[in-house]
């Protein structure tokens, strides 16, 4: 008997290895399938397609069980997310759908620029239709069908799902005359598509056929089409920014989900491998997003989510969380806590956001803690519904971080990203004082034009450097919007010529010093800067961290004539000009003393307001000029921030 068990057991080890190396021979080699890939379109070739049929299943994605299962959806209702998601559901049953808007506001939004007059209308309209579908499932009392049923009918019934202001100026979408599909198009298509996989005969008949040929129309066709010809209508699927990895995984998503043919899904899965080899290479090799904090969490955490649902359609066999190159995605999954400057802060280069502690979904940190080693949030949020049945179906993966045991919170003391130029020197006095400075190049996402700019943080205070972004307002991505310049930002300014923009426009590290007591960085920012007669422009850093730390900034320029130089103070910090070379910067709970000396002339303060009205980071932004009085041909200004205890 003992020994029929023994070979029983044997017999059972075998089997299992056989199967794991089976499943391991069919898994996607997504390095080998990108080397086969068309370099002109990204509509997979014929050698991808054989390679996906050995890894594709043939039915339809189920994101999860339908209504139907009140196994599943009675485990749901017993959790404490389940019940809080009922009851926000239930808060919102009396609510109006706001869309469709009506054409003449979709023609002002999109003349105007103005997304305050729709925007949040499609957003709170999708919300809580999500809302009523899976608080349904849950609840299943039918209370929220009428409501699904109108919310749904009001989406179907517009003409187009794009956010205005990305139609073009002659309105194509919203006219008929081409199909495209945007941020917000992918959402909308994200939760009909929820509506009808989840709820199926509980939606009436010609509900669920207007859901299934809209969004084969409006997503899948518009999708497989621009992969085959790279045309305008989806000009993100092959670009670098949060654009792709979020319109992707939206688009994914709907066509596993909805599409009958089996190709079709096929194909917009093997497209989505390619885009993402485009979405990927906009990070440096070293993880660094140049978009900020607020679109790595929102551009990578649309990656992770469309990893999510591939690796789940496909019982792991294609798996993006491993991709092409593992070391990469590692270091760009940990790029938050190395991003961080100190306290929460951290720098708001570009469009990007300035404190860690947002209030968005956090779905990115959460899978990069399981994937990618990084330090796992102490709360779990999420902004759609798709990341909400995701953790549902993984809840222990799900489950906040309630201990900081064998995860290392204490930041090291500098950070330097070599790809982009962008380091973090980080002070470690009792209130700490740290400044992050980037090099960079004139044509990175969201780019500011800001080769040199820096961000000075003093405990928790920004004090001075980088202002951030203007708001998405009308204007907002015009190059002569001043915060968006290098007007803007804390960078010299010569002949009243300011940097120019291109990748070619970038600075240069020439040196680098990191040590406990000190840390020095020298770029050259010479090439960001289109004038013949300038010889050098240098920019050098110096952070003594001894006591209470003294940091410097000094910009050291030859010209081969004489030019008008000036460099700049931007900050939000109340001010006070002490003396002639003085100032005191207040800022919310912390002061610095700011010291100018120069050489080859004598500079003066020219503060003025930031003439943008709507400023993410706050109100009230100043630029205080510092500039020679007279033109020269070589000087230096130097900026010396000391902290006031």
């Amino acid at each position: 008997m003992k020994l029929n068990q023994l070979l029983y057991t044997l017999f059972v080890i075998v089997l299992l290895t056989s199967c794991k190396k089976e499943q391991s021979n069919n898994s996607l080699d997504i390095k080998a399938y990108l080397e086969v890939a068309d370099q002109k379109e990204l509509y997979p070739t014929e050698a991808q397609i054989e390679m996906l049929k050995k890894v594709m299943p043939k039915e339809v994605f189920q994101p999860a069980p339908e209504i139907t299962d009140r196994t599943y959806w009675g485990r749901i209702a017993a959790t404490s997310s389940g019940k809080a998601y009922v009851e926000k559901a239930i808060s919102l049953l009396p609510k109006a759908p706001e869309v469709p808007i009506t054409d003449e506001i979709y023609r002002r939004a999109n003349k105007e620029g103005n997304r305050q007059i729709y925007k949040p209308r499609y957003y709170r309209t999708m919300d809580r239709l999500e809302h009523f579908i899976l608080a349904e499932c849950i609840e299943n009392k039918g209370q929220f069908i009428p409501q699904i049923h109108t919310y749904s009918k009001a989406i179907l019934d517009m003409k187009s799902w794009l956010h205005p202001n990305h139609d073009d100026k002659d309105n194509t979408v919203l006219e008929g005359k081409r199909m495209s599909i945007d941020l917000g198009a992918r959402k909308f298509g994200a939760v009909l598509i929820l509506a009808k996989s989840l709820l199926g005969d509980v939606l009436s008949k010609p509900m669920q056929s207007q859901i299934t040929a809209e969004l084969q129309r409006r997503i899948t066709d518009s999708y497989l089409k621009s992969c085959k010809e790279l045309d305008k209508s989806n000009h993100w699927i092959n670009g670098t920014s949060n654009w792709n990895s979020v319109c992707t995984s939206g688009t994914v998503f709907v066509s596993i989900t909805n599409a009958q043919n089996a190709d079709e899904r096929l194909a917009a899965i093997g497209s989505a491998i390619n885009s993402m080899k485009y979405y990927l290479s906009g990070f440096g090799d070293d993880g660094y997003c140049s978009e900020g904090l607020g679109y790595w969490g929102y551009g990578f955490g649309h990656y992770m989510y469309l990893a999510q649902i591939i690796f789940e359609y496909t019982d792991g066999r294609i798996n993006l969380f491993e991709g092409e190159d593992f070391e990469k995605l590692k270091r760009v999954g940990n790029f938050p806590e190395h991003f961080e400057i100190q306290n929460g802060t951290c720098a708001p280069f570009a469009d990007g956001v300035s404190h860690t502690s947002s209030k968005g979904s956090n779905f990115a940190n959460v899978l990069s803690s399981k994937y990618y080693g990084a330090k796992k949030p102490n709360e779990i949020r999420f902004e759609e519904a798709v990341e909400q049945i995701i953790a549902w179906n993984n809840p222990e993966l799900f489950s906040p971080n309630t201990s900081e045991n064998n995860q290392n919170s204490t930041l090291e003391n500098h950070t330097y990203f070599e790809d982009f130029g962008m380091i973090i020197s980080r002070g470690k006095q009792k209130t700490p004082f740290s400044i992050a400075i980037k090099a960079g190049h004139n044509a990175e996402n969201h780019n500011h034009s800001d080769v040199g700019t820096y961000t000075l943080v003093l405990d928790k205070d920004l004090i001075s450097g980088d202002i951030g972004a203007p708001s998405y307002t009308a204007g907002a991505f015009s190059p002569h919007n001043k915060a968006r310049s290098s007007w803007g930002h804390p960078v010299p300014k010569i002949n009243n010529k300011l940097q120019s923009n291109g990748i070619q426009f970038k600075g240069e590290i020439l040196e680098t010093v990191f040590k406990d007591s000190m840390d020095k960085v020298v770029m050259n920012l010479k090439p960001a800067y289109e004038l013949s007669m300038l010889e050098s422009l240098t920019r050098t850093m110096i952070n003594d961290k001894f006591e209470n730390g003294i940091i410097t900034i000094k910009d050291d320029f030859v010209a081969s004539e004489k030019v008008d130089f000036g460099t700049a103070i931007m900050t939000y910090s109340n001010y006070e000009v002490i003396n002639a070379t003085t100032l005191i910067l207040t800022g919310k709970n912390q002061k610095v003393k700011v010291e100018i000396k120069s050489t080859g002339g004598k500079v003066v303060f020219n503060p003025e307001p930031v003439p943008v009205k709507y400023l993410r980071e706050g109100k009230d932004a100043k630029r205080i000029g510092i500039d020679f009085e007279n033109a020269l041909k070589e000087g230096s200004i130097t900026i010396i921030y000391t902290p006031i205890h």
